[in-house]
């Protein structure tokens, strides 16, 4: 009988224990700041953009391109224009040139003009209308491989 004692006494100060630090942590995490981008800040019909977190951004200052490894994103976007059918940007396009291989890469900036167009009604939120295609054109340098005027889809 002592023996079982000891093992039910010792495995409930550990689940005690276990819980205390748990609570602990949990209690002392801040909770999660708002994104920096304005996602709320959305007129009446107004097309939204897509990050890879599946939220909508209106004139966002940064935006990631690939998602899966963030080897491409667009930085210090200065939107001119907004509207229903297109928005412009100027900006960078930051992206890794992956020598000799991602990792062990260098990421490179490319001064950029974004054009947003197509817009459609999002596929998640049918109520929201988002851009779905997205055009580059490099103004001073370019990635290796990358022509002065580059057209890519938006996932929606």
């Amino acid at each position: 009988m002592p023996r079982r004692t000891v093992r039910t006494a010792v495995t409930f100060c550990a689940a005690v224990s276990l819980a205390a630090i748990t609570g602990t942590a949990s209690s002392t995490t801040p909770a999660p700041s708002p994104p920096s981008t304005p996602t709320a800040q959305r007129q009446a019909g107004q097309p939204v953009m897509v990050d890879c977190f599946w939220h909508p951004q209106v004139r966002p200052t940064d935006f990631i391109l690939a998602c899966g490894d963030g080897n491409s994103r667009l930085t210090s976007l200065r939107w001119s224009q907004w509207h229903r059918d297109s928005a412009v940007a100027e900006g960078f396009n930051v992206v890794n040139d992956c020598k000799p291989y991602c990792a062990a890469g260098k990421f490179h900036s490319y001064p950029v003009i974004v054009r947003l167009n197509a817009p459609q009604p999002w596929k998640k939120h049918p109520e929201l209308s988002q851009y779905t295609q997205l055009s580059l054109v490099y103004t001073k340098g370019r990635p290796d491989g990358f022509g002065q005027w580059v057209d890519l889809p938006l996932w929606n």
